[in-house]
């Protein structure tokens, strides 16, 4: 125990000697080497931490240059089945078109002068008897679009020219609703574009209307049409 007290005591004598001699040679004092000393290690700590910041931002922007971003990447539309519930926007505007003033008519007196005792009460030139649906039927000159012509008439839906009539000439259809009310409250008066989706060839049967109307991909929600 003696031994190492001495030892200690002896150390630290010779320190403080060496400090005595340097302070006399340079003038530099014991605090001054302890300041400097700080001063190195506060660098050292100080570069530590400037190149940890920059390895973390490169580290930070390799990781951004790997993920793509929000708006590059690519979505898919999936199809849709073939029972269509709504319609959908459709683009008629590659068919012929043809400006027509529409208005409304019914099956009954007021637009035919048939009531519904007669025999040929809600049959059509063509046969077929009045339908409001999917495909409707509506009257028209067969000069301009003959029987079995398919028309989409926006606001109405689609048309099939099954009737004539004796007041629609030239570029005039008439289009089938069941009552007064629905022509007057529906439909009126219109001056406007029609598409001519597919051209008759002057006869339409019942099983082509009722064929397509039931077709699937063109089951749609009746109120987004009429």
């Amino acid at each position: 125990m003696r031994n190492a007290i001495k030892r200690l005591l002896m150390t630290a004598m010779f320190i403080l000697a060496l400090l005595t001699t340097l302070h006399s040679i340079s003038g530099v004092e014991a605090k001054d080497v302890t300041e400097w000393a700080a001063s190195q290690q506060k660098t050292q700590q100080e570069s530590l931490f400037q190149s940890m910041k920059v390895d973390v931002i490169k580290f930070i922007a390799q990781a951004l240059e790997e993920v793509p971003l929000f708006w590059e990447r690519e979505f898919t539309v999936t199809a849709e089945p073939e029972n269509v519930s709504a319609v959908k926007e459709f683009d008629f505007s590659p068919y012929p078109s043809v400006t027509v003033t529409a208005t409304g008519y019914t099956a009954g007196e007021e637009s035919t002068g048939k009531n519904k005792a007669h025999p040929a009460y809600g049959i059509t030139k063509s046969g077929l008897r009045v339908k409001r649906d999917l495909y409707s039927t509506i009257a028209a000159d067969p000069s301009i679009f003959p029987i079995g012509t398919i028309l989409w008439v926006p606001g109405y839906g689609f048309g099939v020219v099954a009737d004539t009539g004796s007041a629609i000439k030239g570029k005039k259809i008439d289009l089938y609703y069941e009552t007064t009310k629905d022509v007057y409250e529906k439909w009126g008066k219109k001056t406007l574009k029609v598409y001519v989706v597919q051209k008759g060839s002057g006869t339409v049967t019942e099983q082509e209307l009722k064929a397509w109307n039931e077709k699937k991909t063109m089951h749609v929600n009746r109120k987004q049409l009429y």
